[in-house]
C-alpha cells in the first residue's frame, strides 16, 4: 500500500510539473480593411512586435511571431499574430505586463495618423497549450 501511494504522489506531482510547464499559445486572426497594408505593417512593427521584443527581454513571454497569410472566403485574414508564454503563471501575468510594457513605451506609433478600427479588425483569437513536441 505504501508503494502505490508513493507512486500516486510521484505521478500527481510529475503530472502537476507537467502542466504548469506546458507552453500556451494566444493567436489572432486580423483582417487588414481597405487596404491599408502598410499602415496596418507599420503598426505591427512598431507596436505589437516593439512591445513582444521588450516583454522577450523581461521573461515576460517565451517567444511571438507573425505570419501572413492570404486572405481567402474560407479564412478571412491576412495575419496571424502569436504569443508565446512559457508557463500558466506567464500567461496568467500576461495583461499587468503588457500594461506596464505600454505605459513604458508610450503612444502608439501610427502611419498617416490612422487609427487601429481603421486600419485592422481582429476576426477572432484562439489560446491554445502545447501537448506534443
Amino acid at each position: 500500500m505504501k508503494r502505490s501511494g508513493l507512486f500516486l504522489l510521484t505521478f500527481v506531482s510529475l503530472f502537476g510539473y507537467a502542466q504548469q510547464d506546458s507552453s500556451i499559445s494566444t493567436i489572432d486572426f486580423v483582417e487588414i480593411l481597405d487596404n491599408n497594408t502598410k499602415e496596418a505593417h507599420f503598426y505591427y512593427q512598431n507596436n505589437w512586435k516593439v512591445l513582444r521584443e521588450m516583454a522577450l527581454e523581461k521573461g515576460y513571454i517565451h517567444s511571438f511571431q507573425v505570419l501572413q497569410t492570404p486572405f481567402s472566403e474560407e479564412a478571412p485574414f491576412h495575419m496571424m499574430l502569436i504569443t508565446t508564454y512559457a508557463n500558466q503563471e506567464q500567461y496568467d501575468t500576461r495583461e499587468d505586463h503588457f500594461r506596464e510594457l505600454i505605459k513604458e513605451y508610450g503612444a502608439l506609433k501610427l502611419l498617416n495618423e490612422k487609427k487601429p478600427n481603421a486600419f485592422r479588425k481582429t476576426i477572432f483569437g484562439k489560446d491554445g497549450v502545447r501537448r506534443w513536441d
